[in-house]
C-alpha cells in the first residue's frame, strides 16, 4: 500500500458530522432533527456518541476539539 493511498479512519460518523455542522450554525436539537429527518433522542445520541469518542463532557468541548482536530469548519 502507498502512502498516497492512505486516508486515515474518520473519527465521527458521517451523521455525527452532520449534526455537529448543524450545532456550530447555532441550530437546536428540535432544529436539527427536523433538518435530519430524525428524532431529537436520535440527534442527542449521535452527539452523546460523539462526545464518548472525544473523551469529553460538553457539547462545547466536542466543537472545540473538532475544530482543533480540522474536523469542523466553522
Amino acid at each position: 500500500m502507498n502512502d498516497k493511498d492512505y486516508k486515515p479512519k474518520q473519527l465521527l460518523t458521517k451523521r455525527e458530522k452532520e449534526v455537529f455542522e448543524l450545532l456550530v450554525q447555532d441550530r437546536t436539537t428540535k432544529e436539527i432533527a427536523e433538518e435530519l429527518f430524525i428524532s431529537e433522542k436520535t440527534v442527542r445520541n449521535h452527539i452523546s456518541n460523539a462526545m464518548q469518542k472525544l473523551g469529553v463532557k460538553g457539547r462545547s468541548q466536542a466543537v472545540v476539539e473538532l475544530l482543533r482536530m480540522g474536523e469542523l469548519k466553522l
